[in-house]
């Protein structure tokens, strides 16, 4: 697992499955742009250089100030550049992980681009609650805040459990849980309510409807891109294998 140090701007390297060895951890959740840092465009450049490559990197180097300056965090994960895409074996590892990634952050900064502090509307319309992967990115953190575009705080899961609630039609038990829970509330819900969650989201590529949704039935599964939707059903044989709830026979609801 790589770990941008907030301090430095260098990239670390640790042990993946030693939690002992890792340090204390942001991670930040963020609709994917026409123009991300890769790890390729990340490695290639001097700490010094990425402070000064403008737009791009702005999101990144905002990132690891509020992960710095409001949370006292020295390391921040940020899928774009923590993630060597040109390794087929390190994505595959990565997506397996990600959802147990999330759950051990100290906070998932929440970057919303497309909200206005003052404007509740534009909240309910950001296109974060529309996309597959951000389902796990709101549910697996113990603790979540949500910033609008400026990177003012708009406050946190708990504290806005009504009005995410009503958005993602997830019941309010779960988005208001904080550390002090000693169940996996995973367990609590049914395989086809949990679908239902994720029912009007949406991927860029047919096959991460599936794989962005591992992590919430607690399963691991190879990725095969280019599959298409073939994946998705390699998901549901896997939610099979793994738990007594035919629940996921249901038709799903999508309204």
């Amino acid at each position: 697992m790589r770990l941008i140090n907030t301090k430095t701007l260098e990239l670390e390297l640790f042990d993946s499955d030693d939690y002992g060895d890792r340090p204390r951890y942001a991670i930040l959740s963020h609709r994917w742009g026409r123009e991300e840092v890769t790890y390729k465009d990340f490695s290639n450049l001097t700490p010094l250089l990425r402070s000064k490559q403008g737009f791009k990197f702005a999101k990144i180097l905002k990132a690891c100030e509020t992960a710095l300056a409001v949370y006292q965090l020295q390391y921040l994960w940020v899928d774009s550049c923590c993630i060597d895409k040109s390794s087929s074996a390190e994505l595959s590892e990565a997506i397996n992980r990600m959802f147990e990634w999330y759950r051990r952050s100290k906070v998932c900064i929440t970057h919303l681009a497309d909200v206005t502090h003052d404007d509740g509307e534009s909240l309910r319309k950001s296109d974060w609650f529309r996309r597959g992967w951000t389902l796990q990115e709101l549910l697996a953190p113990d603790f979540v805040d949500l910033f609008d575009k400026d990177w003012t705080k708009l406050g946190g899961r708990a504290s806005m459990t009504g009005v995410l609630s009503e958005i993602t039609r997830i019941p309010a038990d779960i988005l208001s849980r904080g550390k002090d829970h000693d169940y996996d509330w995973r367990l609590m819900h049914s395989v086809a309510a949990k679908m239902s969650w994720a029912s009007r989201r949406r991927t860029t590529r047919p096959e991460d409807v599936a794989y962005c949704l591992m992590g919430l039935f607690d399963v691991t599964m190879p990725l095969l891109y280019g599959e298409g939707f073939r994946a998705f059903e390699r998901l549901k044989e896997a939610i099979v294998k793994h738990t007594n709830d035919m629940s996921i026979l249901w038709n799903v609801d999508r309204d």
